[in-house]
């Protein structure tokens, strides 16, 4: 039987719409169409008041980080939100207490720099938008940064580049935690075309499974 792991996302004011939209809707269409369904997807926040993305969409979080189920999968979105995210100690407290857990934390776009500036990128490889990678050298000067790559796997932490990456990233965890026909059948149900070029280091780690 298939272990439910919780997916947790963590939303915030003027945080990328697709950066958290993007990988919920992977996680989320993999848990409906599987049976059993391997992923419980929920969104966090600090606190339960609405909270504003980009072009100012509100979204009513789940839970708090208070309340919330014990993640297995924790997303940090980007955005301009980040900034602040960056100078809040409670939130990047709480973020280095649930690393000690986590099978895997990810961050979409500049999510990667509230991880640099919880102390949580040292030492690891790491990619961000294509815009701020100066920016996440600043705030993770020990780790090693990749302006080419989609996204980088560090075993527990990923990381991924701007906006829509955190599809692709999303998706190659589901490759990384499921079987083959499970991955292929969220990427019919989705209709989402891969383009072998642009992903070629990728799949190359996954023998046997073709670019649909």
């Amino acid at each position: 039987m298939t272990h439910k792991r919780n997916v947790a996302i963590f939303i915030f004011d003027d945080m990328e719409v697709l950066d958290f939209a993007g990988p919920f809707e992977v996680f989320n269409v993999t848990g409906e169409i599987i049976d059993p369904p391997p992923f419980h997807v929920y969104t966090v926040a600090q606190s339960a008041e609405p909270v504003y993305a980009r072009g100012r969409l509100s979204i009513n979080p789940h839970y708090t980080i208070d309340n919330c189920p014990a993640p297995d999968i924790l997303l940090v979105p980007g955005g301009f939100g980040t900034r602040a995210l960056m100078k809040n100690e409670a939130l990047l407290a709480w973020l280095r207490e649930q690393s000690e857990r986590l099978n895997h934390l990810l961050s979409v776009c500049t999510g990667s720099l509230v991880l640099g500036a919880a102390g949580l990128l040292e030492g690891l490889e790491a990619t961000t938008h294509h815009t701020t990678m100066d920016l996440l050298r600043k705030h993770a000067p020990g780790a090693t940064i990749h302006e080419d790559r989609r996204f980088v796997d560090n075993g527990q932490i990923i990381t991924s580049g701007g906006i829509s990456a955190g599809i692709d990233m999303a998706l190659y965890v589901v490759s990384k935690l499921l079987p083959e026909d499970q991955l292929r059948a969220t990427l019919k149900e989705m209709e989402y075309d891969w383009e072998p070029e642009r992903h070629a280091k990728v799949w190359a780690k996954m023998p046997g499974l073709q670019t649909p």
